[in-house]
């Protein structure tokens, strides 16, 4: 029979042993993860080809814009250099609206739940798509293509200029109001909702909206609402034909009331993707200094722009297209927004 002696010597290699176990495990377990991390570096995982499963893309059709006479660019980038962009994208498919006679009720109800008269008028014998509605003693006109979906508001701040003469909502107030004034009649689509919104504080001068310098000064807000990041990591952004500016924004002045808006918004089947080959930044840089680029916005510059950042994003047309496709974006001071198209044949 083991002796109390014993047993607690016994006890004591035990718990050693177990210790040093535990020990080695915890040692093992490092040195394995330290050599898989060195294995992944000297061989990286082989790339995932682009499927290019839409075939040859159509070309992106930017709006006629000027373009910069004889420019200089210089780079200063957070980077120190042109980034390493993705070497592969995603490409979405937009799928067509539908035509059909409903759409002139539907446009008639959409015009109510916005404030609007529901008894609207074709604007031209000729366009028999584009309607206009109006309000009851203020005076504000929707103008809407009922196929398309696409409206503009406008007021007139002659015939009422106290509309403009008061301290404009705060930026989180405007947003909210901006959402939910589309909420109503169901044009507040999940990635616009979910999208990062931008805005800007607007004053008056003779009756014409222009910036304004501080908050102080201000008599309305503009609310600029962009669509939710995507691509496979949910980080790339959208931009628009005439940046800063979003296809849908709205100006808010005194009480809420909405003083000018539009909205161009057509949906995104984010299940039907594909993958294309991206140009490197260098490339695309090339065809910038060439002239091979839309200039969504020339800013407040002379012929020496300064480029901040250059990046992936969606060109947002505001209008439909098949295809929702990447561009590379310079952006650049005083509100300097260029792009090149993406996407590289396939091979």
């Amino acid at each position: 029979m083991a002796s109390l002696t014993d047993i607690s010597i016994t006890s004591r290699r035990i718990v050693r042993y177990g210790i040093y176990i535990i020990i080695l495990i915890l040692i093992g377990r490092f040195v394995f993860n330290l050599g898989v991390g060195i294995y992944k570096k000297i061989v990286p995982p082989p790339k995932i080809p682009a499927n290019c499963a839409f075939k040859k893309l159509p070309d992106i059709s930017f709006p006629d814009k000027p373009k910069p006479e004889n420019p200089n660019y210089t780079l200063e980038l957070p980077e120190g250099s042109l980034p390493k962009l993705s070497e592969t994208i995603e490409v979405y498919y937009m799928p067509t609206f539908q035509t059909d006679i409903s759409k002139v009720d539907d446009a008639k109800k959409k015009a109510q739940k916005m404030g609007f008269n529901p008894d609207g008028k074709i604007l031209v014998e000729s366009i028999p798509n584009v309607y206009v509605f109006d309000k009851n003693n203020i005076p504000s006109k929707l103008t809407m293509n009922i196929i398309t979906g696409i409206f503009s508001i406008s007021y007139d701040i002659e015939k009422n200029p106290l509309i403009v003469r008061g301290a404009p909502l705060s930026s989180d107030q405007a947003i909210s109001t901006v959402k939910s004034y589309l909420s109503t009649p169901d044009l507040l689509s999940d990635d616009i909702k979910d999208g990062n919104p931008t805005f800007q504080f607007l004053k008056t001068e003779n009756n014409i909206l222009v910036p304004a310098i501080s908050l102080s000064e201000a008599n309305a807000i503009k609310v600029n609402l962009f669509r939710k990041n995507y691509g496979k990591d949910g980080d790339i952004p959208s931009v628009t034909p005439d940046m800063p500016e979003g296809n849908i924004w709205f100006i808010l002045g005194d009480k809420k009331e909405i003083v000018a808006g539009e909205y161009h918004y057509f949906p995104i089947d984010a299940e039907k993707q594909a993958t294309y080959p991206v140009k490197t930044s260098e490339k695309a840089f090339e065809e910038l200094k060439e002239g091979k680029a839309y200039f969504a916005n020339l800013g407040e510059n002379s012929s020496n722009i300064i480029i901040r950042r250059v990046y992936l994003s969606y060109y947002d047309a505001g209008q439909y297209t098949e295809y929702f496709q990447p561009v590379i974006v310079f952006q650049g001071d005083n509100d300097f927004y260029a792009y090149v198209p993406a996407i590289l044949e396939c091979q």
